[in-house]
């Protein structure tokens, strides 16, 4: 069985991709993952929001937070901070290239676009593959509407594809009101692939000592219902990869996105979960089932059970979900 696809015009052995997480931040994980057969490997992000906290800490222990006169102490310290993150993180890139031979892929958490149009430009001299936008504004401003929203993300895109010479994807969240359009969009600036979708930090209060903690950090095989749904949708309407991601803790997980049309299929909590050598098991598993339907390659079934390609659409759409309650009774006494 041949695993093999393209994946953002890259030649990759298989669909599974390590996704961005702390798994993906060493050089010897990243040697374990290309050893259980991944396709490629989606760096540990950099986030913006790590070098302005950390940029914080600083002027608070010099005493120094809220002066508005220490212009060229902060840019002393703008400069150091970005240097010393900056540096490590292209230096794991360039460690990665040496000792690996799958795509490694720079992944950039970012906000603000001319932030990092320069970085972009130096993640690609280090040796990159390609590079993933983590893009993520939160919708939370009463004074925006969706259109400056969609607005930011669409120059960040455009920005950066025209910085970079190598391929581009934007991870993206379904937090937005016109979903599919917004997506056409992303695809009509010349991005190479939408990932889909992002997870965030997600709060939960706890009730004994009144503080904000986390929840739900790993991503459960529930959560591939969402994903799946859109990237059925989108398959074979937009001008780019899909790629799925969230929620894939199986073969049949990575098989159904797949189907639904994905190019490639991100992987992350799992590993978490099962460990770097459950890639494998993932392969195998993938591998098992087109021996079985005889299919001799992934594109050979790919997009098979898009909603473009199936007999009845409707049943991709959400109203589907009151027909389902609608044949079943119920007694709630």
């Amino acid at each position: 069985m041949d695993l093999s696809v393209s994946y953002l015009g890259l030649n990759i052995a298989s669909p599974v991709i390590a996704g961005s997480c702390s798994i993906t931040g060493s050089v010897q994980n990243l040697k374990k993952i290309e050893e259980n057969g991944a396709g490629a490997v989606v760096l540990k992000s950099i986030f913006e929001e790590e070098i302005y906290m950390e940029y914080e800490s600083i002027l608070r222990a010099e005493g120094k937070a809220g002066d508005k006169a220490l212009d060229s102490f902060l840019d002393y310290y703008d400069y150091k901070i970005k240097g010393d993150n900056t540096k490590k993180y292209l230096d794991l890139i360039g460690q990665a290239k040496e000792q690996i031979s799958i795509p490694v892929i720079a992944s950039i958490n970012c906000a603000c676009s001319q932030e990092w149009l320069y970085f972009a430009k130096k993640v690609q001299e280090a040796g990159a593959d390609a590079i993933e936008l983590n893009l993520f504004i939160m919708p939370s401003d009463f004074s925006k509407s969706s259109a400056d929203m969609e607005k930011k993300y669409l120059d960040m895109a455009s920005k950066i594809k025209e910085a970079v010479n190598i391929p581009v994807t934007i991870k993206l969240s379904h937090y937005f009101s016109s979903l599919a359009a917004f997506i056409k969009s992303i695809s009509d600036t010349g991005v190479d692939g939408v990932v889909l979708f992002n997870r965030f930090f997600k709060p939960d209060f706890n009730i004994d000592n009144f503080t904000v903690v986390p929840t739900n950090v790993l991503s459960t095989p529930a959560e591939i219902s969402t994903t799946l749904q859109w990237v059925s949708i989108l398959s074979g309407r937009v001008k780019t990869d899909i790629i799925a991601s969230t929620g894939v803790h199986s073969p049949e997980g990575v098989i159904k996105q797949l189907l639904a049309g994905a190019q490639a299929v991100q992987v992350a909590s799992v590993l978490y979960k099962e460990g770097i050598g459950y890639i494998r098991k993932l392969n195998e598993g993938i591998e098992a089932w087109m021996k079985k339907h005889e299919f001799e390659n992934v594109d050979a079934f790919r997009g098979k059970m898009s909603q473009a390609n199936s007999p009845d659409p409707a049943l991709y759409e959400r109203v589907q979900f009151m027909k389902y309650h609608s044949d079943k009774s119920y007694d709630l006494d």
